[in-house]
């Protein structure tokens, strides 16, 4: 229980350190102080992307036998709970789409 909590924590504060970037001045961010969402958004999917492929990365070295046990569980639960983070947002984006689809114009 206490590798899960750890593992979520650092998933956490992996995304937020990403989240947190300095703005640019393109065409998609404004240059008033921070990132645009598709920057942020982006960098988080580019971040769970890289989390779930160590987690394959990992199991894959386990499965030969040239993993450390505890380096392996440590990615695959860091991947499971990026895996997990991923879905609850994918479903609360779901969610206000529809419930913007049913306000009435």
């Amino acid at each position: 229980m206490v590798a899960n909590v750890n593992a979520a924590l650092n998933a956490y504060a992996n995304a937020a350190s990403r989240a947190i970037q300095p703005a640019g001045d393109g065409p998609d961010e404004p240059s008033s102080g921070g990132a645009s969402f598709g920057s942020v958004l982006e960098a988080a999917a580019r971040g769970a992307i890289g989390d779930l492929k160590a987690g394959e990365q990992m199991s894959a070295k386990a499965a030969v036998g040239k993993a450390d046990m505890n380096d392996v569980v440590t990615a695959l639960t860091n991947a499971d709970m990026t895996l997990q983070t991923v879905t609850a947002v994918r479903d609360k984006v779901v969610s206000a789409y529809q419930q913007i689809l049913q306000m009435p114009i």
